[in-house]
């Protein structure tokens, strides 16, 4: 099968594109025949050695996919032959990853992909979708009326938590860098987007905030988080969720936090069991299926491009270029 690996981690160049053996499917794992897969920054960090994991040589990059199962090995009995599937989870933890024609993945990582979905669009939505569910409900208990506010209303995580939320009744304030983006964000459901490169933007959230009683959920996506400017504009008994920003050190305002009996979660998707994911999985699988998911997806490549995708992303995460919009889907 052909795929995309490292020998070592490094800068994009280290992404070699040839054969290697075709996988075959053990106990409680099926084999996919991959359609689309999607780069995270996750990815990116592991191939640069920014996040320390074991790598055997030759290693598959990528944790998302979307295909069709080819075989189901022993006890294996989620799906069967033929049927299109969908997940994240992969390359790392010992799992080899999905930037392949072929990829075994055990089956508690996988979900069904809807009738008349894109893989593309399942592919694109799969770790960013899983992370916003999870820090939305799991952690914080996002409801009917809540008023939830996220950074970068068209990012991956971004965009997953505006649909997610509207879904269940929440209101949703986003952030967004330009004129084209707001209109995307709106699309996807959000009660306000704001302009970060507005002047005036603080104000208008601000008023906004007064208006409807504070902020209930403040999701944090960037990597270098405000609390001061934060913990002003949340309500009483409002969520902090924070799932990014290793190295941020920021100021910790105590007083606004515990006078407003705030509560701050932090999470990483990975350390979420696969039970608690089959929840996540379930709930957007279902939310496609009724014409509700639509993740963003600002270029695609084939998979023989595999260190230009990465680029692309370093750019953008990394170096904040700001030329993306939504996320990046590669297909064999």
């Amino acid at each position: 099968m052909k795929a995309a690996f490292i020998q070592r981690t490094g800068d994009p160049d280290v992404i070699e594109y040839g054969d290697l053996p075709d996988p075959s499917p053990g106990p409680g794992q099926v084999l996919v025949r991959v359609e689309a897969v999607s780069v995270n920054p996750i990815d990116t960090y592991i191939r640069g050695g920014l996040v320390a994991v074991d790598l055997s040589a030759p290693y598959t990059i990528g944790c998302d996919l979307a295909g069709r199962v080819e075989a189901c090995g022993e006890g294996a009995t989620r799906f069967s032959v033929g049927q299109r599937a969908w997940g994240s989870n992969q390359g790392l933890l010992g799992r080899p990853g999905t930037f392949s024609e072929l990829a075994v993945v055990d089956e508690q990582w996988l979900y069904p992909v809807p009738e008349g979905i894109g893989s593309d669009v399942m592919a694109a939505g799969a770790l960013v979708g899983l992370t916003a569910h999870l820090g939305l409900f799991l952690h914080c208990g996002v409801g009917e009326g809540d008023l939830v506010f996220v950074n970068g209303g068209t990012g991956g995580v971004g965009a997953a938590v505006v649909q997610l939320a509207t879904a269940v009744g929440a209101r949703v304030v986003a952030t967004v860098g330009s004129a084209e983006k707001q209109a995307v964000c709106e699309g996807l459901g959000a009660a306000l987007v704001l302009d970060y490169h507005d002047a005036g933007m603080d104000d208008t959230l601000q008023d906004f905030v007064a208006e409807n009683g504070g902020i209930d959920v403040w999701f944090e996506t960037l990597r270098e988080p405000t609390p001061e400017r934060t913990f002003a504009l949340m309500a009483k008994r409002g969520r902090v969720v924070l799932m990014a920003g290793r190295a941020a050190r920021p100021e910790f305002p105590v007083g606004d936090f515990y006078t407003r009996d705030l509560r701050m979660f932090g999470f990483a998707m990975f350390n979420a069991s696969a039970e608690e994911q089959q929840v996540c999985g379930q709930a957007i699988s279902e939310l496609a299926a009724a014409g509700g998911w639509h993740p963003p997806i600002g270029r695609t490549f084939p998979l023989s491009e595999a260190a230009a995708a990465h680029q692309l992303q370093h750019d953008n995460t990394i170096e904040q270029h700001g030329t993306l919009t939504g996320k990046i889907v590669l297909t064999p």
